[in-house]
C-alpha cells in the first residue's frame, strides 16, 4: 500500500487539481491584496477627514486662548472635536470642555514647536481611544498648551467589522472561484478523457479508428485532430510493415524452397548426381539470398534514419572513379561538371551510382551517359541509356520493394528487386529526390541532392 505522502504528492495530482488549486491561490493572493489596498484607502480616507476636521478644532480653540487666555468651561459647537483643554507650562488646567471638567491635564508630550499641531491617537480612561491635536500657543500670560479630541471608539469598532467583512468575502470569492475553475476544468477536459477512452481501445486489430473531434475549434479540437493525424501515420507505418514482412517472406521463400527442393531431390539418388553442378547451383540461390538479406539490411538502416559520417563528396571525381573501374557491357559517355559538392555519406553515393548504373546496362543497347551539374542549391546527377525506356505508368511502380518488370526480370534473374528502392531512400535520407523522368529515349533517372555551400563558399 503506498504511503499517505505518495499519495498526496504534488505529482500525482492530476491537471484538473493542479490547475484549480494555482488558479484558487492566485485568486486568494489577489483578493487579500485587494482587501488590504482597500482597507488602507478607506482607513487613509477616515484619518485623512479626522486630520482635516482636528485642523479646523485646533484653529479656532488656538484663536480663542490667543485673544482672550479663557478660564474655566470652554465650548464646543458645530464640531465632533468636544473634548478641548488649555493647560499651562506648569500643568495647571486652565480651561477644559465639559466632557474633561473631571480630568488633570493630558499626559502627553509637549510639541517643540509653538504655532506647528502634533497629530496622534491615545487612550484616555473614561473616553476611550481618541484622535488628540495638540498645538503649543503664546499668550500674554505666558505660554499655553491646547488640546482638542474627538473619540474615535466606534471607528475602531466600525473598522473590526469592516476587516472581518473583508476577510469573509476574501473566502467566499476565493471559494467560489476554486468552484468554478474546477468545474470549467473538468468540462474542459471531459474531451480529453474522452480521447484518452479511445485511445486506450484503439489497438492493433483496428487501426483505422479515430478519436473523437469535439467542437468548437479549439486546443482541444486541435489536439484531436493531431492525434487523428498521428494514428493515420501509425496505420501507414503498420500497413508498410506488413507490406514489408510479406514481401521479405515471399521473396526468401522462394530461393530458400529451391534450395531445399534441390539438395532433398539430390540427397535421394547420390550416386546420380553431379555434385559440382547441385553445389554451383546451390551457391547461385545462397548468392541470392545473400544479396536480399544486405539489400534490406540497408533499407532497414537508411529507414531508421542511422547516421552514418558524412563529409563533402566530390561528385564528379566519384563519377569517373567508379566508373574507371567497370567493365560496362556498353560504353559509358561522361559529361561531368567540376566542382559539384555534396555533404554526404561516400559509400551510399557509391551505392546509388553502382544500383543506377547496373540497372541503365542491363537495359542499354549501346551507349549509357552519366551526367552531373550544378542547378540553384542542388546537385544533379543523371543516369541516361538508349534502352526501351520506362513506360510512365510504371515510373512509380518501379521504387516498389521487389517490384521488377518483366524485361528486368528477363535480363536478370538473379536481382533482388530492391536497388532502386534503396537508391531512393538514401536519396530522400540526404534531403534529396530520385525519380525516373521523361527521356527521348531509353530510361532517364535524375538525382538531386542540395549542394554543400561551405565547400562552394556560399553562406
Amino acid at each position: 500500500m503506498r504511503s499517505l505522502g505518495n499519495r498526496w504528492s504534488p505529482s500525482s495530482w492530476s491537471v484538473r487539481t493542479r490547475v484549480t488549486v494555482t488558479a484558487t491561490l492566485i485568486v486568494a493572493l489577489l483578493l487579500v491584496a485587494g482587501s488590504l489596498i482597500f482597507y488602507q484607502v478607506v482607513r487613509y480616507t477616515v484619518l485623512e477627514g479626522l486630520h482635516d476636521q482636528g485642523t479646523h478644532a485646533i484653529t479656532d480653540l488656538t484663536t480663542l486662548v490667543r485673544t482672550s487666555d479663557p478660564r474655566g468651561q470652554l465650548s464646543a459647537r458645530d464640531t465632533e472635536f468636544t473634548l478641548l483643554q488649555v493647560v499651562s507650562e506648569d500643568d495647571v488646567v486652565l480651561a477644559t470642555s465639559a466632557s474633561l471638567e473631571d480630568y488633570g491635564p493630558l499626559d502627553v508630550p509637549l510639541p517643540r514647536n509653538p504655532g506647528r499641531a502634533v497629530y496622534r491617537t491615545l487612550k484616555i480612561p473614561g473616553k476611550g481611544q481618541v484622535y488628540l491635536v495638540t498645538e503649543r500657543v503664546r499668550t500674554a500670560g505666558g505660554w499655553r498648551i491646547a488640546h482638542a479630541a474627538t473619540p474615535i471608539d466606534e471607528f475602531n469598532r466600525y473598522q473590526g467589522i469592516f476587516i472581518g467583512m473583508l476577510v469573509g468575502m476574501s473566502v467566499v470569492g476565493t471559494a467560489a472561484v476554486g468552484y468554478i475553475v474546477s468545474l470549467s476544468v473538468r468540462r474542459a477536459l471531459r474531451p480529453v478523457r474522452t480521447m484518452s477512452g479511445e485511445l486506450a481501445e484503439i489497438t492493433g486489430r483496428a487501426p483505422d479508428r479515430r478519436v473523437t473531434v469535439p467542437g468548437p475549434a479549439d486546443e482541444v479540437s486541435e489536439l484531436a485532430r493531431s492525434v487523428n493525424v498521428t494514428l493515420g501515420r501509425l496505420q501507414d507505418v503498420l500497413e508498410r510493415q506488413r507490406g514489408f514482412v510479406a514481401d521479405v517472406s515471399h521473396e526468401l521463400r522462394s530461393p530458400l524452397t529451391g534450395l531445399r527442393a534441390q539438395l532433398e531431390l539430390a540427397l535421394e539418388h547420390p550416386e546420380d548426381e553431379d555434385w559440382p553442378v547441385v553445389a554451383r547451383t546451390a551457391l547461385d540461390n545462397a548468392e541470392r539470398l545473400h544479396g536480399i538479406v544486405s539489400d534490406l539490411l540497408i533499407l532497414a538502416k537508411v529507414g531508421a534514419g542511422v547516421e552514418a559520417g558524412r563529409e563533402p563528396v566530390d561528385l564528379a571525381s566519384l563519377v569517373r572513379s567508379e566508373t574507371a573501374r567497370r567493365t560496362p557491357r556498353v560504353p559509358v559517355e561522361l559529361d561531368v561538371e567540376e566542382g559539384v559538392t555534396v555533404l554526404a555519406t561516400p559509400h551510399h553515393i557509391v551505392r546509388v551510382l553502382t544500383n543506377l548504373l547496373d540497372n541503365a546496362e542491363r537495359h542499354a543497347e549501346s551507349w549509357i551517359r552519366v551526367t552531373v551539374t550544378a542547378e540553384e542549391r542542388d546537385a544533379v546527377l543523371e543516369v541516361l541509356d538508349d534502352g526501351a525506356g520506362i513506360a510512365p505508368k510504371d515510373r512509380e511502380r518501379i521504387f516498389w520493394r521487389f517490384h521488377r518488370l518483366a524485361e528486368s526480370r528477363d535480363r536478370d534473374q538473379a536481382g533482388t528487386g530492391l536497388g532502386l528502392t534503396i537508391s531512393r531512400d538514401i536519396a530522400r535520407a540526404h534531403g534529396g529526390s530520385l525519380v525516373a523522368a521523361e527521356s527521348d529515349r531509353g530510361a532517364r533517372f535524375v538525382m538531386r541532392i542540395p549542394l554543400d555551400r561551405s565547400a562552394a563558399g556560399g553562406p
